[in-house]
């Protein structure tokens, strides 16, 4: 009876924690597959270590997440260097305002999720990324990451000094309101749908990049495309082919207003938007049916989505960002 009591409180102490487990391991790894199973492995680890002499259990935990994730991260750069065109982290479905009350905290927690933030990461090495997971995304002390990492903490600010200036190198220097965005995106569907290349090319900024992910398993550019001229033809192109039994749903994608493109009753490519002055700047788009069986799973078949964003540590219980 004990170690059963001794179970469901080890148990009872991991799901309260499992939130932003799971956020970290997948601003680290990019897949969802790959986040629930570091996951489920500091679980193994949770449930078969000596407990008694655990002082803090989120801490612990964050820092057996954070190494398994590493350890993940440097086998799977080696399997994305034979990767068949351009790599996208897989999409989640996330509906920040649901779990998020607070403004500030909800831009924060947006994009540290949104593809642009994710596809820079991945020209991070593994340490950099982890103390900018940990720093920026759910606002670990220095000392805290350092402990983590088994670094000094001198040794963790330069890698968060240098993680954070290759992110902002990267990332889009405007913010766009959620409203704004998604009547872009709406806007954005009815010109490539409609054919008229005319007003997609106004939509579009003129060093406008498409980026596209199918994994060598469905049709979509194995490059990246650049320039609106580029960019427009080959959307109308798209947008004339049309789908079996296509639907469209706007839904929040990776904190972002996005578009998920349904054939049939299951998503067929998902588009996501970086907006600056009221231009589209960045086309990310999804086509790998691996990556579009989670979203499937999420939200898709109900145009919400509600609880995703919890799951992926983006609910009040996981720690509030902080400045440097």
């Amino acid at each position: 009876m004990g170690d059963l009591k001794t179970t469901d409180a080890a148990l009872d102490t991991f799901e309260e924690h499992r939130s932003t487990l799971t956020g970290v391991a997948y601003r680290m790894l990019g897949r969802v597959a790959d986040a629930e199973d570091v996951v489920q492995e500091a679980w193994l680890r949770w449930s078969g270590a000596d407990r008694g002499e655990v002082r803090d259990a989120r801490g612990y935990l964050v820092r057996v997440t954070t190494r398994l994730a590493i350890d993940r991260l440097r086998q799977a750069q080696s399997r994305r260097e034979a990767y068949v065109g351009s790599w996208l982290p897989e999409p989640i479905a996330t509906d920040f305002g649901h779990t998020v009350p607070d403004t500030a905290e909800r831009a924060v927690l947006a994009d540290s999720v949104s593809f642009a933030v994710l596809v820079v990461l991945e020209s991070l090495s593994p340490l950099e990324r982890a103390v900018f997971v940990l720093r920026e995304a759910f606002g670990f002390p220095y000392q805290e990451i350092a402990v983590t990492l088994d670094r000094s903490e001198a040794a963790v600010r330069q890698l968060a000094g240098r993680a954070r200036r290759h992110v902002a190198e990267g990332k889009p220097r405007f913010s766009v309101d959620p409203a704004s965005q998604r009547d872009l995106t709406e806007r954005f569907l009815a010109a490539a749908t409609g054919g008229s290349i005319g007003e997609l090319l106004a939509l579009l900024a003129p060093d406008v990049r498409l980026v596209s992910d199918s994994g060598g398993r469905a049709k979509a550019p194995l490059r990246v495309i650049d320039t609106a001229d580029k960019v427009g033809r080959f959307l109308v192109a798209v947008g004339q082919e049309g789908l079996p039994e296509p639907e469209f749903r706007f839904m929040e994608i990776n904190g972002r207003p996005g578009l998920c493109v349904l054939s049939r009753g299951r998503p067929d490519t998902v588009f996501s938007l970086d907006v600056a002055d009221g231009h589209i700047t960045a086309i990310y788009l999804m086509r790998n049916p691996d990556k579009l069986a989670g979203l499937a799973r999420q939200a898709c078949p109900a145009d919400h989505a509600g609880g995703a964003a919890g799951w992926f540590g983006l609910s009040p219980a996981a720690s509030s960002p902080s400045g440097v």
